[in-house]
């Protein structure tokens, strides 16, 4: 019996995954900081009890929370065939004026964490010869945001990890994908304090998302775009000048600033 673990799964994508893969009737591993939600969440999408779905109430700020993680699926013994990374958050605003906790804390759950839970449970997969690990990026990764620069930056770090992965891990049986969406519809652009709606940009639900990701990794795609959309814009970034690509991609994030 394998699991699946999720990171960041009581709101947003990462919740939207967990109704997914309980339609799948997939068993998980739950990870959030809110033991509370992630309860409630549980009892939602199974409420039968036929899937065997763990808790594990984790706070990614904390340096040491992916070990715990680790250990307490090895405590359980779970074994994971794949991994969801989808905690994460930005902040907008001056750089020069950025709280230092929230830098450091944006840093810690965006990069370190997850960069160190993969480091933890590829051996296991390695083992198994076979495994998955999806991890949400974002369009803003492929180049800077003016105002939202440490969240590009951490977004960049996943899309170039992830593509190492992917040929680092494809002998070995393990599939690895990146997935990077525009606007989705959650929580996030709120404590971003960004105005998605503003944008000339369309807004995703995140149903679009976890699909177009489950997809991709079936299909062992490098990188998922959503929607087209996403994709274009990615893709015409190669015949302009990057100060246009900067330009354009300020233009695109509108900031409540």
């Amino acid at each position: 019996m394998f699991y699946t673990l999720i990171t960041g799964a009581s709101t947003g994508i990462g919740q939207e995954f967990v109704h997914e893969f309980a339609r799948r009737k997939c068993d998980m591993v739950l990870v959030a900081r809110s033991e509370r939600r992630l309860q409630e969440l549980s009892e939602e999408v199974n409420p039968s009890g036929n899937l065997d779905i763990h808790i594990c109430a984790e706070d990614l700020g904390d340096p040491d929370s992916p070990r715990r993680i680790y250990e307490y699926c090895a405590r359980k013994e779970l074994r994971v065939g794949l991994i969801v990374n989808c905690a994460g958050f930005g902040f907008a605003g001056d750089y020069a004026s950025m709280p230092l906790t929230e830098l450091q804390e944006m840093v810690q759950v965006n990069v370190a964490a997850m960069a160190l839970l993969v480091r933890l449970f590829i051996p296991d997969m390695i083992a198994e010869k076979k495994g998955g690990i999806i991890n949400i990026s974002s369009v803003g990764g492929f180049q800077g945001v003016p105002f939202l620069g440490l969240y590009s930056a951490t977004k960049s770090f996943i899309i170039t990890l992830s593509e190492s992965l992917h040929k680092e891990l494809g002998d070995k049986g393990i599939k690895v994908v990146v997935v990077c969406p525009g606007y989705i519809d959650t929580g996030f652009h709120a404590r971003a304090h960004q105005y998605p709606e503003h944008s000339i940009l369309p807004v995703s639900e995140p149903s679009v998302v976890v699909k177009a990701a489950i997809k991709g990794l079936y299909k062992n795609r490098l990188h998922v775009f959503p929607t087209f959309l996403d994709f274009l814009l990615v893709f015409l970034q190669r015949f302009l000048p990057r100060r246009t690509v900067l330009r354009t991609a300020s233009f695109l994030a509108p900031l409540k600033l």
